[in-house]
């Protein structure tokens, strides 16, 4: 729990001590004082019952109780749910949006209660809303697609926190999971949040490993089977130099074309998505020094120019 909420906590904890003991008030008069416990105990000791009538102080004091209780019911479940999936990705996808849930239901039941305590029948409300609740039904149908969707993305295992995906063109790591939306974040820094609903044909490209690949060309007048040579004799010396980024030891896959001015060979390796960009630079970087160290030309353009 981080320190600012963890401070809120504590606050709000002894706030709702002292409400919940109006004996310890001394700016309640005895009447005020019997009122508010009478109150807390109808509504905190029953969760029940007690009489209905206009605002009162004691109905305001129990209403903030209410919300206090709530919140510190609803921090301290979030709390634990964190706690409990801490070292695993899904637990962490699946926290995120049960957290989402909690904090609904949490203010869907402190409303409820509040408004229960000050005598509104939300059944009878409930029962006369009629075409009104078709209407509203309507307009909130995106909303509970998004949550349908968020769902089944939590029980199909799509994706969860800390996974790569790739959604049309946009490529990031998945940072939060909600009940509503999905939060990307890509090497820049930028987010992007995204319905679940809209979510469509993504990729996770940290389902399985993905292959760095370096393409390099060599001079047609060398020769190609000691440029092999070289390359597969160091394979092995990369992998122990690169462990932090390279995931096994890199593969040599042969000529991969013939190109205009020079022979195209290819060396990949596995690594984790999450690492792509910055194996793949490293990779690079072995070849070249190896090429260096071997004196393996590696053609570039040149321009010639004759005198006429």
């Amino acid at each position: 729990m981080k320190k600012n909420n963890l401070l809120k906590f504590i606050i709000l904890a002894a706030l709702l001590v002292f409400i919940l003991n109006p004996g310890l008030n001394p700016l309640l008069s005895e009447g005020t004082k019997n009122a508010v416990s009478a109150e807390l105990q109808a509504n905190f000791g029953m969760l029940a019952g007690g009489y209905y009538g206009v605002f009162t102080p004691a109905k305001l004091l129990t209403i903030l109780a209410v919300i206090i209780f709530v919140w510190l019911v609803t921090t301290v479940v979030c709390f634990v749910m964190n706690k409990l999936s801490a070292n695993n990705r899904h637990s962490q996808t699946v926290a995120g949006m049960m957290e989402s849930v909690v904090k609904v239901i949490g203010t869907v039941f402190g409303l409820s209660w509040a408004l229960n305590i000050i005598g509104i029948d939300l059944a009878a409300i409930f029962a006369s809303l009629g075409i009104v609740a078709l209407i509203v039904g309507f307009g909130v149908q995106s909303l509970i697609e998004d949550c349908v969707t968020g769902l089944f993305i939590i029980l199909e295992g799509v994706y969860n926190i800390g996974d790569v995906i790739v959604l049309d063109t946009f490529r990031g790591t998945v940072q939060k999971v909600s009940l509503r939306t999905t939060t990307l974040i890509d090497t820049a820094g930028n987010l992007k949040i995204i319905n679940n609903s809209d979510i469509r044909n993504v990729q996770n490209r940290s389902a399985n490993l993905s292959l760095a690949i370096c393409d390099v060309g060599t001079s047609y007048d060398a020769d190609i089977r000691q440029i092999e040579a070289v390359i597969k004799g160091s394979l092995e010396k990369m992998y122990e130099n690169n462990k932090d980024l390279f995931e096994a030891v890199p593969v040599y896959y042969g000529v991969q074309r013939l190109a205009d001015s020079c022979v195209v060979v290819r060396v990949g390796v596995n690594v984790k998505e999450e690492n792509f960009f910055a194996a793949q630079r490293r990779l690079n970087r072995e070849i070249k020094i190896l090429f260096d160290e071997n004196g393996i030309e590696i053609p570039f353009n040149q321009l010639v120019v004759h005198n006429g």
